[in-house]
């Protein structure tokens, strides 16, 4: 059960970041629900304010972003799929060169020992690196922060750039009718059930998956049809821009500003990396450039899922993507992590 504490603060952060997706609206910033909440939740986490999101809440945030990537797929998709082979070899391409590219800045530039700077430099996975590096002899502090810059600075610039350059899809046909609320909540069931299993499978990205799948599923078969309605999806968006703001929390100024930097030129070296490929990738596939943006930029999967949906690029090709993506680091890090782990003379603990 969330207890009373747990409450006010989770309405407290509700506040925060509905101002905060308020204001960005004002101002025309693009994906407002997402980029609102996770810059003011970041600037009150910075000042001292005590804000959360209770796990629980969390979790119904990531099944309800995956049941509405569901809800975009339709039998033309499966056609359109022929040419996505060629961009999932690139992505598993991408993630290697992202990597290393981001080691070697790292490492070589700002000066952090070889087993820190490359779970820093993880294109992705926080959780799953999180985890990696509580068991190597590694900065976890800085890994935490420069991994955090990069997720908050792609939900920030990935819109930015996406409508900078008029990739916005104009091809957009009217909205589908809302699902019915009891449909939602069978569908949520379901859903949430098939995440918890894909949890013991320890898939990545588990509940969102379940989601994705169980919405698919109903959405292709007829069993269901309509998508999220508002009133569900857009507080979802609030919530999971306030998520990404609370990385922020109890960090103290002195701890940001080096691994801020570090983290900051990291995300441009890899936004310019992933943006080239993806240009090339969508001139040879045919798949409109906004998708291919989203889907090969290295942040957080529930994120680019939810931006995908904001930004009318196919969710279905942008959620296979960072699947493919998180799955491919699962068993990269562990077996990179073993070459860098070595003694390293002079270099060991700067």
């Amino acid at each position: 059960m969330i207890t009373k504490p747990e409450i006010l603060t989770l309405l407290l952060t509700v506040v925060v970041g509905t101002a905060g997706a308020a204001l960005a609206a004002i101002a025309g910033i693009p994906a407002p629900f997402l980029s609102g909440p996770a810059l003011a939740v970041t600037m009150c986490g910075l000042f001292g304010l005590k804000l959360d999101i209770p796990k629980r809440i969390r979790d119904a945030c990531f099944v309800l972003v995956g049941i509405s990537m569901g809800t975009s797929v339709t039998p033309e998709i499966f056609h359109a799929a022929k040419s996505w082979p060629l961009s999932f070899v690139a992505v598993v391409v991408t993630v290697v060169l992202l990597l290393y590219c981001g080691y070697w800045l790292l490492h070589y530039v700002f000066r952090y020992d070889r087993t820190t700077a490359m779970l820093a430099a993880s294109p992705g996975h926080l959780s799953y690196i999180i985890s990696l590096s509580a068991e190597t002899r590694s900065d976890l502090a800085s890994i935490s922060i420069i991994q955090s810059v990069r997720v908050l600075a792609l939900t920030l610039s990935v819109p930015l750039i996406v409508e900078y350059f008029d990739l916005v899809s104009t091809d957009i046909s009217a909205p589908a009718a809302a699902m019915n609320p009891v449909v939602l909540v069978v569908t949520f069931a379901c859903a949430l059930l098939l995440g918890m299993l894909f949890i013991r499978w320890r898939f990545p990205a588990a509940l969102l998956l379940g989601g994705m799948v169980v919405s698919v599923a109903t959405h292709i078969t007829g069993f269901t049809a309509g998508a999220v309605p508002p009133w569900a999806i857009q507080p979802t968006y609030i919530l999971i821009g306030c998520l990404i703001g609370l990385r922020f929390y109890n960090v103290s100024i002195g701890e940001l500003k080096r691994a801020f930097i570090a983290g900051g030129v990291l995300t441009i070296v890899v936004v310019g990396i992933a943006g080239a490929i993806a240009l090339t990738i969508s001139n040879l596939t045919g798949v409109p450039l906004n998708a291919v943006m989203i889907a090969f930029a290295p942040g957080g999967l529930e994120t680019m899922a939810a931006m995908a949906i904001m930004m009318h690029a196919d969710a279905t090709y942008v959620g296979s993507h960072h699947i493919l993506r998180l799955l491919f680091l699962s068993f990269l890090m562990p077996a990179v992590l073993k070459r860098t782990s070595r003694p390293e003379g002079r270099d060991a603990g700067k």
